[in-house]
């Protein structure tokens, strides 16, 4: 099973439960549609009444930190609270800007501004947290190399930045500065994205995909580029998906892992390094839970809790206590209480079922949080808290965003 939830797990095609509620003990799965749906209607089990302040840290070369303190270029090693709100919900790093959605729904973004890839209706660079129109519809976003995406609560996509390779999935290839709706379906569900491709699951559990195709990226069983979305096989049974600078991965139903796209390092776990243009089982067991894809390599999570990485390991990234490439995954560790991970450009992230926050791999930049510059090869504790609670969508950023209650 993956992505679980109080009362049970999400299915493309469950039997029908009753609920939810956050103090529900019923079994069930949810479909992916009413998850959505209860989402809207703040309904879903969440930390809805908790303060979820949102800190930063890492590279500050175009303001992607939000604290507009020390102007431009001025990093920091150690978390920074991004303001004095603890209004917000969900976050998303892309290469060089930042975006977050809070709990009314509106939608923010902040850091370099070329390609219009922070939705203002303009180029303009932002040091600080700045609202994407006036909307308060706003459910889940995903930030590229230098373009964004995100859904509303209606289940529509909305896609805005750099479209040179067809990632905004308008069926051209002009940028745009404020989100425009790909489509007019109304069924989306979950977005990822990559350095200049898109990856998107509906609510039928459907796999879709659009973009640049170098590597067979798009899992397609090709190289062309495509610039609109284009269903990947038939399957209805897709729950989660992670988009790499060049690979992908994702979770289906039943718990098993696939994989696609560039391998020259391994980062497909197929213990081998060739290329895959369309999906692959990775081994063949049906425990994986959470998947998250860095620049050229992966890290998971079992539905046990403990956690598994491969690929390329040149800061120590996979966690392993070594440098040393792998092609198919290798257990960090013998612990069995993560709960969440998160790869960036070399970098990873996870935090732990107590709430505390772990990194390791490079950190030329202060980007592990660690109050210094040195490389980890395996996780160390960030600070001492233990109230982390999200980690963001963070495919090749050179900076970290968490959210804390």
């Amino acid at each position: 099973m993956s992505m679980r939830f109080k009362g049970g797990v999400i299915s493309a095609t469950p039997p029908v439960p009753s609920g939810p509620f956050e103090t529900s003990t019923a079994s069930g799965v949810w479909s992916l549609n009413s998850q959505l749906q209860f989402t809207a209607a703040d309904n879903w089990p969440t930390a809805g009444n908790l303060e979820q302040k949102l800190y930063a840290w890492g590279a500050n070369s175009d303001g992607q930190l939000g604290i507009n303190v020390g102007g431009y270029g001025t990093q920091r090693s150690s978390p920074v609270q991004i303001g004095a709100l603890a209004t917000w919900s969900q976050i998303a790093a892309g290469a060089n800007h930042s975006l977050a959605v809070k709990k009314d729904g509106t939608l923010w973004s902040w850091g370099l501004g070329t390609y219009g890839r922070l939705g203002l209706n303009n180029t303009i660079s932002r040091s600080s947290p700045v609202q994407v129109g006036a909307l308060t519809t706003w459910y889940v976003n995903a930030g590229g190399d230098n373009f964004s995406l995100a859904i509303k609560t209606d289940g529509t996509l909305w896609a805005w930045g750099r479209n040179s390779q067809g990632q905004l999935g308008q069926n051209n290839t002009t940028d745009r500065s404020s989100p425009v709706q790909i489509g007019a379906l109304t069924t989306w569900y979950q977005i990822a994205a990559g350095s200049s491709h898109s990856l998107a699951v509906k609510t039928d559990g459907t796999m879709w995909s659009w973009g640049a195709n170098s590597n067979g990226r798009l899992g397609l069983n090709n190289i062309i580029n495509r610039s609109s979305p284009v269903q990947i096989g038939a399957l209805t049974t897709w729950s989660q998906i992670a988009a790499g600078n060049a690979h992908n991965l994702a979770i289906k139903t039943d718990g098993t892992l696939w994989s696609w796209g560039l391998n020259s390092t391994g980062g497909l776990g197929l213990n081998d390094v060739v290329d895959r243009s369309s999906p692959v089982q990775v081994g063949a067991l049906t425990t994986w839970y959470q998947v998250s894809a860095g620049g050229s390599f992966t890290i998971a999570i079992k539905t046990d809790g403990t956690m598994w990485s491969w690929g390329q390991s040149t800061s120590g990234q996979l966690g392993l206590n070594s440098t040393s490439l792998h092609s198919s995954p290798v257990q960090i560790g013998a612990l069995a209480t993560w709960s969440q991970i998160a790869a960036g450009a070399n970098s990873s992230f996870a935090i732990k079922t107590d709430g505390t926050l772990w990194s390791w791999g490079a950190n030329s930049v202060g980007q592990l949080g660690l109050n210094d510059s040195s490389s980890r090869s395996s996780p160390v504790q960030v600070g001492a808290l233990n109230r982390w609670s999200q980690l963001p969508k963070m495919p090749i950023a050179y900076n970290s965003l968490v959210i804390s209650s």
